[in-house]
């Protein structure tokens, strides 16, 4: 186990803390483009105290809104001009997980002069990996994808239908500002997709896992149990601060590099899998891993079922004969599919009206974007065009 763990943001986390925007941010620039979504950040005044916390500091703000859930290219370049025709020295995300990613690339792209679309990982030969970035600062608004803390961002573009990942040190943000306060308002729909994100984050590296790794298996264990526990409180009452509490924190914790670390993971195939079938149908990207996710370990689970005994046995109290029980490790990913129907995810392409006729092409897509030298989607077991369209069957 070898492995090179550094995380240069700055967590400032606590129920009221939003109120220390402005304090935080005037050391790292005088001139703020704060990037926010659909327009729920106005709707709940966390737009209006955000400003006023800048206003304080002497912070001049101008606004990226509009970010999509599923954030667009175009929207990045419209931000990017924004930064630059203003001079802006500091990007500020107010939202989820969208808003979060495009900032990034915002803040990356203004300080590019080619087309930002270079940057996202396509299939490219040689995808321009950006190296400086304006300092941002995130502020998440919901619970989910822990793109607070990670130098990470998933863009979309619509003319080509394509959607994936660019990853960078200088995407991390300078300072990421969890207040818990924030989520109280998220709607249930919204709030069970977090708590399905956050567990698809931790089981990728969980699943995908090269060694012997107790201490990380522990620390994911933790966490989805965690998530598993408070999920089902602030689905039932969006007010619980301290569901929420453990929710943001758990999301954060997922995707900041602290439980992989080591690891060894051959790859996220359930992500690379959704990020193709949400690209084609622009549907919420953790409702699709809630599709993929039980379909994808059942397909896992069959050709190395030790890891999924072991977490059937760990997360839900299952018994197993052995260590390589496949009806104990199936037991527990039903269950596991069990919990996502109970908190109001869809476990099926049906439930969101999606039929098999583009089966093929998500696998082909898939595969053109991500892959190993023998042409597989990288994971455990590594993945062949037959075996995506397997997964996505189950999954109908």
């Amino acid at each position: 186990m070898q492995f090179d763990f550094h995380n240069p943001t700055r967590l400032v986390f606590g129920a009221g803390t939003l109120s220390r925007l402005g304090e935080l941010a005037r050391p790292l620039g005088q001139r703020a483009l704060v990037v926010t979504g659909g327009g729920s950040v106005k709707r709940a005044g966390t737009f209006e105290r955000a400003l006023s916390s800048l206003a304080e500091a002497g912070v001049t703000v101008f606004e990226c809104d509009g970010i999509e859930p599923n954030p667009r290219i175009s929207s990045v370049k419209r931000g990017a001009s924004t930064a630059r025709d203003n001079h802006c020295d500091l990007v500020v995300a107010l939202g989820g997980g969208s808003v979060m990613d495009a900032a990034k690339v915002i803040a990356a792209a203004a300080l590019y002069d080619g087309d930002p679309w270079d940057m996202i990982f396509h299939g490219q030969p040689q995808p321009h990996i950006p190296t400086q970035a304006l300092p941002l600062i995130t502020v998440p608004t919901l619970a989910a994808t822990g793109s607070e803390m990670n130098g990470t961002a998933v863009i979309s573009n619509a003319e080509r239908k394509e959607k994936s990942f660019v990853m960078a040190p200088c995407l991390y943000p300078r300072i990421a500002l969890l207040d818990p306060e924030l989520t109280l308002s998220v709607p249930p729909d919204q709030t069970a997709y977090g708590v399905c994100d956050l567990i698809t984050h931790i089981t990728e590296s969980y699943f995908n896992g090269s060694g012997d790794t107790p201490i990380q298996d522990r620390f994911a264990e933790g966490v989805i149990i965690t998530a598993m526990e408070y999920g089902p409180k602030a689905v039932a009452d969006g007010r619980d601060l301290n569901a929420r509490t453990q929710l943001q924190w758990a999301a954060t914790v997922a995707l900041n590099g602290w439980i992989s670390s080591g690891s060894g993971s051959a790859g996220y195939p359930v992500h690379m899998i959704e990020h193709t079938v949400s690209a084609l149908h622009d549907i919420t990207h953790a409702a699709g891993l809630a599709i993929i996710n039980p379909a994808w370990m059942r397909f896992a689970a069959n050709a190395n079922p030790a890891k999924f005994v072991q977490f059937a046995e760990r997360i839900f109290g299952l018994t197993a004969s052995g260590p390589d029980d496949l009806a104990c490790a199936l037991a527990g990913i039903d269950r596991f599919e069990t919990f996502l129907k109970f908190i109001g995810c869809p476990t099926r392409f049906s439930d969101l009206g999606i039929d098999d006729r583009l089966i093929e092409t998500y696998a082909k897509e898939t595969l053109r974007i991500v892959h190993d030298d023998q042409g597989r989607l990288p994971a455990r077991p590594a993945m062949s065009e037959a075996d995506i369209v397997s997964v996505l069957r189950a999954a109908l």
